[in-house]
């Protein structure tokens, strides 16, 4: 039987390699639903090519146009953030493939978690962002949650066969990104379109300047956090720019697993996709004889603050993490916009994160509140440094 998948979040750059997965493998994986927030022309030609019972764009002022453009294919095509979560919760779809940027994968994935659904997570903002809420809706409900992250899909490999009680840490690989020997002086000066080219991946514009801001591994050791049940002491960060070791795991007797590749996202999404099963496939191998050279380093939190905010975010729990996305996700918009300095990013973090208000115990309508009440302040502080 083939598996049907439901992509949230489609024509990303996650989404996008997701349905190269699918296409490699048409015996074992078939495209239910594609799922996109505004990019009308590409969702149209992916639809075209996969034939998925349900298509859905998020901006309803683009619905008559991808409606017109698949009228001669047998497809619902749907518009609006409610109708992503709907098709999320469908009864055919296998796996769920969450991969939508930011804030708004979390409702999808909160009602897909509802529905019993195997979860492919590729946004790690759901875990950041409320964590406890779905841990726990996804063991009431026999969810489970498969990590798309590479660093997340290496942890979860090393970890096949062994106790989880026998972990002593987990060591979370990172680039560095393309800023890593810069001093501070030269950060200040740091443009978007820099910002924009990391050494290693080729991934969508927001998590590209996360990396570059290192708030991509903060957010990562926090979903590790809620992925793995560890505590913070649990989880490390070391600078590995060659990006060969995806991460590894220290146990109790000392001994440490690695879980090594080339940098190609495919890998894990299909694992994600096949597990337990490995499936052949002809990506490229890695050669010893071409990374004979491993390195590794301590991350600069002094030059990095956003890393050290994630590990204060998740040590504070409640809202907190909620808090630091929001304001994130308000900030790289306006970097990209060229409306802010690349360090003047964390100075507008920290300020948030002293005066937000913090909520230990947060619902699911906490969580919502949060994150608009964040955005308004972040958006309120981003005018005044422009005054």
């Amino acid at each position: 039987m083939k598996k049907q998948i439901a992509l949230l979040g489609s024509t990303g750059s996650i989404g996008t390699q997701a349905l190269e997965v699918c296409a490699e493998h048409p015996d074992k994986f078939e495209v239910y639903a594609l799922t996109a927030n505004c990019n009308a022309d590409l969702l149209v030609r992916q639809a075209r090519r996969f034939q998925p019972e349900f298509v859905v764009i998020a901006d309803e002022t683009k619905y008559e146009y991808v409606k017109e453009n698949l009228s001669g294919f047998p497809i619902k095509v749907c518009a609006g953030a409610s109708a992503i979560a709907d098709v999320a919760e469908m009864q055919t779809p296998d796996v769920v493939l969450t991969a939508m940027v930011g804030y708004s994968g979390l409702q999808p994935t909160i009602r897909a978690v509802q529905a019993g659904k195997t979860i492919a997570l590729a946004n790690k903002e759901t875990l950041v962002v409320a964590g406890e809420l779905i841990n726990k809706l996804a063991l009431e409900h026999r969810s489970p949650i498969l990590p798309v992250d590479s660093e997340h899909s290496a942890i979860f490999q090393c970890l096949s066969g062994e106790n989880d009680h026998s972990i002593e840490k987990i060591i979370l690989t990172a680039s560095g990104g393309p800023f890593r020997n810069k001093s501070l002086e030269e950060l200040k000066k740091v443009t978007c379109c820099e910002a924009l080219k990391h050494p290693n991946w080729a991934m969508g514009a927001k998590i590209t300047i996360d990396s570059a801001t290192m708030m991509n591994k903060g957010f990562e050791v926090i979903e590790a956090k809620w992925l793995f049940g560890l505590t913070a002491e649990q989880i490390e960060v070391v600078v590995h720019p060659q990006s060969i070791i995806h991460s590894m795991v220290q146990f109790c007797d000392g001994s440490v697993k690695a879980q090594m590749g080339l940098p190609d996202m495919k890998l894990p999404i299909q694992y994600a996709f096949s597990y337990p099963q490995r499936l052949k496939n002809d990506y490229p191998r890695l050669d010893f004889n071409v990374y004979h050279s491993l390195t590794f380093e301590q991350p600069n939190t002094q030059k990095f603050r956003n890393l050290a905010f994630a590990y204060e975010a998740m040590r504070q729990g409640g809202n907190m993490p909620c808090i630091l996305n929001a304001a994130n996700e308000v900030l790289v918009d306006a970097f990209l916009k060229e409306k802010i300095g690349f360090l003047q990013m964390s100075d507008v973090i920290e300020k948030v994160m002293q005066t937000a208000f913090f909520i230990e115990k947060p619902s699911y309508e906490d969580y919502v509140q949060t994150d608009a009440a964040t955005r308004e302040k972040t958006r309120e502080l981003l005018k005044k440094l422009q005054v």
